[in-house]
């Protein structure tokens, strides 16, 4: 993380597993920047930054009605897509245009949270 002071946020995301959590993140361009055994920060240095945590109480996470979601913007969601396009979760797995006016696709991490990439369809060229 960086030390300019930045009017930011940060999502702390409960996880089951901080190892499998880390590296499925990691494919996306996001790198550990502090580990503090059973919670995380990542950052991928341009803005997105993100707080993994295993300190849950048991039960809080329950496989298949996991209603946590993260929506990561960035312009280069076709180059994320080609490196991740095998976990993408739509059917065309590819990212398109959508109906609320944006180019994105959609993963699900480890403990099923939904993760959506995208960008304005407006803003692309």
């Amino acid at each position: 993380m960086t030390d300019a002071l930045n009017h930011h946020i940060a999502a702390i995301l409960p996880c089951r597993n901080l190892d499998a959590s880390t590296a499925f993140y990691e494919q996306l361009g996001l790198a550990v920047v502090g580990d503090h055994g059973t919670y995380r920060l990542l950052d991928d240095g341009a803005g997105w930054q993100l707080h993994l945590t295993s300190e849950t109480p048991d039960g809080w996470l329950i496989p298949g009605q996991n209603p946590f979601g993260l929506y990561l913007y960035t312009e280069r969601v076709d180059a994320l897509a080609e490196r991740v396009r095998a976990h993408i979760i739509e059917r065309q797995k590819a990212p398109t245009h959508k109906p609320w006016g944006m180019y994105e696709f959609a993963l699900s991490d480890p403990d099923q949270t939904l993760v959506r990439i995208g960008w304005p369809s407006r803003l692309m060229e």
